[in-house]
C-alpha cells in the first residue's frame, strides 16, 4: 500500500465527517404512503468503519442515497460538517458533494471509453483542477488501491476486481472525507471480495476517512467498527454476526 500523499485526508479521524437527524423518507404511490426511513440520528466520525446491513427492499439504499446527497429527506436534516447539502441549491450541493463525499457502488460505473487512470481523474476534472494535475493525483490512487501498472487500460481490459478497486480509487482521489459504498462487494467471487474488503479497511485506517458502507456480506460487516441494521425504518445496533 503505497502513501496516499494528496488524497490523505490529514487530521479526518475521529472527527465528525456527517450526521443525519431525524430522518424521514416517505414514498408515495398508488397504495397509499409508503414509509421506508422513520426517525433516523446517526453521527459519522473519520477513521470508522459503519456497516449497514439488513433484508433487501428495508431501505439501506435509500439511507446511503439520502446521506450521500442524492435523495433528499422527507423531513430532518442531513449534515456534511457544518454545512446541510439539502439547503443548497442542486449546482452548489453538486459542488459540495463532489469535495465532501465518494462513492462506490455494487456496479463499477466506470466510463468503458475512458481509461482507469482518465476514469479516477474524472471527479478532479469536473470540480476544475488542471488535467495535468488531476492525473497526476489519479495515478497515486491508482497505486494506492494497487493498481499502478493498470491506469492505460479500459474498464473492458480489466477484472471484475480490478474495476472495483478503481471505483475504490475514484471514490477516494478527491481527499473526500465520506465513502459510501453500496454492497461493493456484491459482484465478486469471495476471494475477490475479501481482498476488496481488506482493502476498503486499510484505506479506513490510513486515509482516515468515514465509510459508510451497506452489505450483505459478513466479511465485511464484521471488519467494521459499528454493524446497525435496519428494521421498519430505523437503525439499531446489531452483533457483527447478524
Amino acid at each position: 500500500m503505497s502513501n496516499l500523499g494528496d488524497i490523505k485526508n490529514k487530521g479526518a479521524g475521529l472527527r465528525e465527517v456527517a450526521r443525519v437527524e431525524g430522518l424521514h423518507r416517505y414514498f408515495t404511490t398508488p397504495n397509499g404512503t409508503l414509509e421506508i426511513l422513520r426517525g433516523i440520528d446517526l453521527t459519522v466520525t473519520g477513521g470508522r468503519m459503519i456497516a449497514i446491513i439488513g433484508a433487501s427492499g428495508v431501505g439501506k439504499s435509500t439511507f446511503l442515497h439520502v446521506l450521500g446527497g442524492l435523495d433528499p429527506p422527507t423531513k430532518g436534516r442531513v449534515f456534511w460538517g457544518d454545512q446541510c447539502p439539502y439547503e443548497l441549491p442542486d449546482e452548489k450541493r453538486a459542488h459540495l458533494r463532489n469535495l465532501k463525499v465518494g462513492f462506490v457502488f455494487q456496479h463499477h460505473h466506470l466510463l468503458p471509453e475512458f481509461t482507469a487512470l482518465e476514469n479516477v481523474a474524472l471527479p478532479l476534472i469536473i470540480r476544475g483542477d488542471k488535467k495535468k494535475r488531476a492525473l497526476e493525483v489519479a495515478d497515486n490512487a491508482l497505486s494506492t488501491v494497487g493498481l499502478s501498472e493498470r491506469g492505460g487500460h479500459l474498464p473492458g481490459e480489466m477484472s471484475g476486481g480490478e474495476q472495483q478497486r478503481a471505483a475504490v480509487a475514484r471514490a477516494i482521489v478527491t481527499g473526500a472525507p465520506l465513502v459510501i459504498a453500496d454492497e461493493p462487494s456484491g459482484n465478486l467471487d469471495r476471494r475477490t471480495a475479501e481482498q476488496l474488503h481488506e482493502l476498503l479497511g486499510t484505506l479506513v485506517r490510513e486515509n482516515g476517512c468515514a465509510l459508510v458502507v451497506a452489505t450483505h456480506n459478513p466479511d465485511l460487516a464484521g471488519r467494521a467498527d459499528q454493524v446497525l441494521s435496519v428494521q421498519d425504518g430505523v437503525l439499531s445496533p446489531a452483533t457483527k454476526e447478524a
